[in-house]
């Protein structure tokens, strides 16, 4: 995989945000992309209404456009929330009743990879006691990923953004994936490699990719600084994305990246034969 033969999806909340959620599928459609993902669409809802469900699932199906990425319930994204899974109390037990939904619905539309993000720490908390807690709710989250063919992935933030998450490196990240596998024997936890985030951490992409492409599920991409398309900053993609493909990375590539004016306006840099899965 490289450049010219990655396969590339658009995450509909960050990219057509201005458009209302159910008319952004057939955006992306028309701007030619047939693969696109999702943070959690309803930020105050773990469990949302099951005609809210459905509609979004009718409106990805007459798009044509396959769900390949969906987050589990994370509070508001992007915000200072950035995550619910280790925050004891409420937003855990939000996570937890999201848990099953977001497979069930991921399963619906043929989504295998549900992507679960750390929580903040919060005072009064020992770091201890909330990673205990991380670490019981990510098992549950492995188990309903496996009973519905999906991948579990968990992500690496970055700490200028999130200073208080406690996941904002690849080895950290790594370190919980192999604890999550470790503990429910499944095998399914997997890095996702966001090189936007990690080029924010400092951290040499080079290595990251070489080390953990093996146990990484899912890539997104952003350019930095900026956070915006390939191309705005001074990161390499062609040479990123040959070295992931290089070192055996054959997955979706997730347009995770802040548009500059129209969404529809930020995909010149991506030729339009290259924005359909099957190309």
């Amino acid at each position: 995989m490289g450049f010219s033969d990655a396969r590339y999806d658009v995450n509909l909340s960050i990219l057509f945000t201005e458009l209302p959620l159910l008319e952004r599928p057939a955006a992306a459609a028309a701007a030619g992309f047939t693969a696109v993902e999702l943070w959690w669409p309803w930020v105050d809802a773990p469990v949302p209404e099951q005609a809210e469900l459905d509609a979004l699932r009718t409106a990805l199906n007459e798009a044509g456009t396959q769900l390949v990425g969906l987050n589990f319930y994370a509070g508001q994204l992007p915000g200072p929330d950035r995550g619910a899974l280790s925050i004891p109390g409420e937003e855990s037990e939000k996570f937890r009743a999201n848990i099953d939904v977001a497979a069930d619905f991921a399963q619906s539309l043929g989504c295998t990879a549900l992507n679960a993000l750390y929580g903040n720490r919060v005072d009064g908390v020992s770091p201890e006691e909330q990673d205990a807690l991380a670490l019981e709710n990510l098992q549950l989250a492995a188990r309903a990923a496996h009973r519905v063919g999906a991948t579990l992935l968990i992500e690496a933030l970055n700490a200028p953004e999130s200073p208080k998450c406690p996941i904002v490196s690849a080895p950290k990240a790594i370190e919980i994936v192999d604890k999550v596998n470790e503990s429910t024997g499944l095998g399914n936890a997997k890095f996702l490699m966001d090189l936007y985030h990690l080029s924010m951490n400092g951290e040499d992409l080079h290595e990251a990719i070489d080390r953990y492409t093996a146990k990484t599920g899912h890539v997104q991409i952003a350019d930095n600084p900026g956070r915006s398309y390939p191309g705005t900053g001074e990161l390499d993609f062609t040479d990123l994305l040959d070295r992931l493909g290089k070192a055996g990375y054959d997955g979706w590539i997730g347009l995770e990246y802040k548009p500059t004016g129209p969404s529809a306006s930020s995909f010149e840099w991506l030729p339009a034969p290259l924005r359909a899965a099957k190309h």
